[in-house]
Order: C-alpha cells, then structure tokens, then sequence
C-alpha cells in the first residue's frame, strides 16, 4: 500500500524542507558570493517558511487542540522579529546588483507587512500601508537612479519632491482655481441637485419615466465633448468649469440615491402605514435613514469624479492658472517633475477629499451594520 500523503506542514517529508531551506542559495551557482547575495539568500530563506506558515490552512479536525496552539504559539513567536525585516532590505539598497537590491528590499518589506497585517492592534491597521507605500516610492526611486531612467520618460520621487517644494506658490494658486472654484462648488451643486431630483422622482412616477432616460442620456456624453462648449457657455473662468463638475457629478449621485430610497422593506412600508404616518414623515424616519448608505456612496464616488471633470475641463480653456492648465502647459516644455507634483497634489487632495466623507459617513450612519463591524 502506498502510504498516505501529509495533511499537515508538520508531517512533510524532510527533504521537502530541505529543498525549501537550499533553494534561495541556487544563485550563488552562477553568481559571485558577495555580502550583499548572501544577505538576499538569507532572507529569501526566512521568506520562503514565512509564507508557508502564513498561507497554510492546515486539514486538521476541529477537536486537534494541540495542532493549532503549537501554530499561535509560532506565529506569536514570528511576529516579534518582523520590525527586523526592513533593516535588512535597507542594507540591501547599497548592493551592486540592482536585481538584488530591488527584489531584496521589497522582500524584506513585504516580511514586515505580512507580520503586521496579523496584529489586532492600531499598528495592524497603519503598518501595512505605511511599509507599502515607502516600500513602492524606494523602490521607484532605486529603479530611475540605478537604471538612469530621463526625466522625460519618468522622474525619481527626489525629483517630484523638489518640483514641490520649489513651487509652492505655483501649486498653491493651481490648488485654489481648480479645488477651491471649481470643485467645491461643483460638488455642492451637482449632488444637492441630483438628491433633489431623486426626491422629485421618488415622489411622481411621471417623472420616473421621464427623468430617468435624460440623465441616463447625459451620463453617456463624453467630458472632451461637455467641456468645450460649456467654456463656450459660462467662459473661460470657474464657472464652465463647475459646470463640468455638475454633470460629472449628477448621474452618479442620482443613481444611488434612487437606489437607496427603495432599500426600505416593505414590511417597514407598511408599518409606518398603520401608524398613518405621512409621505415626509415616512421619509425622513424610514427612508432617508435607510438610503444613507447609498447616499454616501453617490458622494464617495463623486469626490473623484468631480476632480478628474475639472482638471480636464481645464485643457479646453482656463486663465493662465489651474491644475489642469499647468499639467497641459509643462508637458509641452518637458518639465515632467511639475507635471508628476501637480498629479501628486491632485492624488492627495482626491485622497484626502474622499477621506472626510467617509468620516463624515462614519459620523452620520453609525448606527448601520457595516459601520458597526
């Protein structure tokens, strides 16, 4: 009879483990053994067990106590080396090879996050990231300067970061004209304007019928379309582009504000009905509240949105200042690192933009399932 095959990590063959152990010193076959290859080797050693204890999901009965103490207990041991990891990928950005400099810094962090993603503490939720994102600009940065990669193709976050504290008060001035005109107030009105609508529809079927196909209409027009005719509209200032804004902001917002207004059950419908509760009380204790989720999704979905309209509205026509004009403007003389700040500063006013209202989601519907859990 041919024996069984393992159903735990533990019970593997031994040369498996070994096979395992060998495996990241294959290099040293063709490559010279430098001090910066055998620290790559050891961590590709630590790696490698690493992932297998992570990743395991061992095929043992509920009542095998033992078996999954001894796999905390490894764990819980594991996880105190993990701040370790990045020390060494840190060493590993002096080494001659690029190869092993990249894959072994990324290595190291990516130990480090895999250990502190199983914290259940506040460090679990900020580590993992925080470690990616230093990892992924180190490892752009070591990719431009050791591969000398110009400037025109793609420039190094030391680059960007220069571009940005030199140009402070460029970007200052291209953040007010296009966030503070022209997204805030486009915002404001294209959301307030599509709960309105949905409010309307909700309230008269004639207008369910009619209302609906516009705005589907209107959200299959291209923004290269829109936006040059409404510069043609309201000029060349703020207001086209707020406009843009508007519609970019409309369907979406309309959509899930419909959806969410149909989300009260009808056992609930009809429970307010027998308290003879009118339309307006019906919505504002039952169904706005239950529509809230879907609500904030619409203005979650719409920070973006609002951004992306205005910045590209801005190609089509704005005075000499603006996100968009000044990405459109340096392009064209090749100043690649003012372009890469301008998307830097739009990727942290959309992340930051989006961030408040999930806070204020958090605030508003605390009382939701999803936000309890």
């Amino acid at each position: 009879m041919k024996p069984d095959k393992p159903k735990r990590l533990e019970d593997s063959p031994k040369w498996t483990w070994l096979i395992i152990l060998a495996f990241p010193f294959a290099p040293f076959l063709v490559m010279e053994a430098t001090g910066e290859l055998v620290i790559f080797a050891v961590l590709m050693t630590l790696a490698l067990p690493v992932f297998l204890i992570l990743t395991f999901r061992a095929e043992a009965s509920l009542d095998d106590t033992a078996l999954r103490e001894k796999q905390a207990r490894t764990q819980k041991q594991l996880e105190r080396f993990w701040p370790l990891a990045p020390v060494f990928g840190l060493f590993l950005l002096s080494a001659k090879n690029p190869v092993v400099s990249i894959l072994g810094f990324w290595l190291s962090f990516w130990i480090a996050s895999a250990f502190a993603a199983r914290r259940a503490d506040i460090w679990g939720r900020i580590a993992p990231p925080v470690l990616f994102g230093v990892a992924v600009i180190v490892i752009w940065e070591v990719i431009v300067s050791r591969f000398n990669i110009p400037l025109v193709i793609l420039p190094a976050p030391s680059q960007i970061w220069g571009a940005l504290i030199t140009n402070v008060p460029i970007l200052w001035a291209d953040f007010v004209q296009t966030v503070l005109k022209s997204v805030i107030p486009g915002y404001i009105m294209g959301c307030g304007a599509a709960f309105l609508t949905a409010l309307a529809i909700d309230r008269s079927p004639f207008l369910q019928r009619g209302l609906l196909p516009i705005g589907n209409l209107a959200a299959a027009l291209p923004i290269v379309g829109i936006a040059p005719i409404m510069v043609m509209w309201f000029g060349f200032d703020w207001q086209s582009k707020a406009a843009v804004v508007v519609l970019m902001c409309f369907f979406p917002m309309l959509v899930n504000t419909m959806e969410g207004l149909q989300a009260a059950d009808r056992m609930q419908k009809d429970l307010m009905r027998t308290y003879a509760a009118s339309y307006p009380q019906t919505l504002l204790k039952l169904r706005l509240p239950a529509a809230a989720p879907f609500i904030f999704n619409g203005l979650k979905i719409c920070t973006t949105l609002s951004l992306i309209g205005a910045i590209v509205a801005e190609f089509f026509g704005t005075p000499i200042v603006g996100m968009g004009f000044r990405i459109s403007t340096e392009i064209g003389r090749m100043a690649l690192d003012m372009v890469w700040a301008e998307i830097a500063v739009a990727a942290v006013t959309g992340s930051v933009f989006y961030g408040l209202i999930v806070v204020l989601e958090r605030l508003a519907t605390f009382w939701h399932p999803s936000i309890r859990n």
